[in-house]
């Protein structure tokens, strides 16, 4: 074989398309670039949050998307689980230890100890979830959960019997206030009376079918304030709270296996495939990409195209957020043809999604 069909051959072997063909635009792997480690010998690690790795939902996805990474490429991943706020710091410090040339934070909860860490090791490459961290070494990747949860409210809002609907989220702070922004405009926006109880008084406390957990794992809480949800009323539920939704999940198939009928809602992966035993009861799942988001970070590492200092912002117009594929299992054509239509109008910039209770008061919901 001649050099010059060598190098032919070659150059068109290294070209393939992204993982991922059904989120958005394809991208090219190229070759690792000269004085970029070869990807065998590349370390990445992740910290996640007091949710742990196996939370069917946030952290889960994080992992999912490192680990089609290192199938694609062959790097040396190592993750640590975090069972309190005290071990955030710490366990980013381990991984850097461990020579990690890529460090995840997963969680807004990280920021801090991110902040630190990264400030410590200024030759280390880091990325976080859902916060944004201003130093030149970190990634930061965040979501507009407020788009894909208005698809939730569409649903909810379409498929109560009793007008009442509820949310639990994890932590009652800025981010997971998106989530049940989002989901409270999309209800109001098909069904006035039933988003009543999701829209606050003031602006400021949340409506009285809002509960929050204070936690990411505590699947017993999620239990209890579905149950106290449920007993209220309430026909649908939307968790954004991690772990603490396999407890609402619970509660709702209990309801259902004495005759009522209830659903619930999940949240980050398409909970009815991550938790089949629940999938009877679930009408759908707002996705969030976190897989797709690890995975190219790594990517960008492998392919010597990593820039610290970057913020990325994914919603439906990225497919960063979005519908679960098995929602047509319990919901219906007719809704879910509702919800496509709306998820265009927001994609075409039509209107703007609320993403705090003081912005949901004062929407007024397009005509569809």
């Amino acid at each position: 074989m001649n050099k010059k069909r060598f190098i032919a051959m070659f150059s068109a072997a290294v070209v393939s398309v992204s993982l991922f063909s059904g989120c958005g635009s394809k991208q090219e792997s190229k070759p690792i670039t000269e004085g970029t480690p070869k990807s065998s010998q590349i370390k990445v690690g992740l910290s996640t949050d007091e949710g742990g790795l196996n939370d069917k939902s946030f952290n889960q996805a994080a992992d999912t998307g490192i680990k089609e990474a290192q199938k694609k490429f062959g790097i040396d991943y190592k993750p640590i689980e975090s069972t309190k706020k005290e071990d955030y710091e710490a366990n980013l410090e381990a991984l850097v230890s461990n020579g990690s040339n890529l460090t995840f934070g997963v969680g807004f909860q990280m920021e801090q100890a991110m902040k630190n860490v990264a400030e410590k090791h200024k030759d280390k490459n880091f990325a976080i979830i859902d916060t944004v961290v201003d130093s030149p070494n970190v990634e930061s990747i965040t979501f507009k959960e407020q788009e894909g949860s208005f698809l939730m409210g569409i649903i909810a809002g379409k498929m109560t019997k009793t007008n009442k609907v509820g949310f639990i989220g994890g932590k009652d702070q800025a981010l997971i206030n998106k989530f049940e922004a989002g989901f409270a405009a999309g209800v109001k926006a098909v069904n006035p009376e039933a988003a009543t109880g999701l829209i606050s008084a003031d602006g400021k406390a949340p409506g009285t079918m809002v509960k929050y957990a204070d936690s990411f794992n505590d699947t017993n809480k999620g239990y209890e304030l579905a149950k106290s949800l449920y007993g209220s009323g309430c026909d649908v539920i939307y968790h954004a709270a991690g772990g603490v939704g396999i407890g609402m999940f619970k509660a709702a198939k209990e309801l259902k296996d004495s005759g009522k009928t209830v659903w619930g809602i999940g949240v980050d992966m398409d909970q009815a495939v991550t938790v089949p035993e629940y999938a009877g009861i679930i009408l759908s799942s707002m996705v969030k990409r976190v897989d797709i988001a690890t995975y190219n970070a790594v990517q960008d590492v492998v392919n010597g195209k990593f820039q610290g200092g970057k913020h990325v912002e994914l919603g439906l117009k990225d497919n960063g957020v979005g519908i679960a594929g098995t929602s047509n299992k319990n919901t219906p054509q007719d809704v879910l043809d509702l919800v496509n239509k709306f998820s265009e109008a927001i994609k075409a910039g039509k209107f703007t999604v609320p993403a705090t209770r003081d912005e949901v008061s004062k929407f007024t919901a397009p005509s569809i």
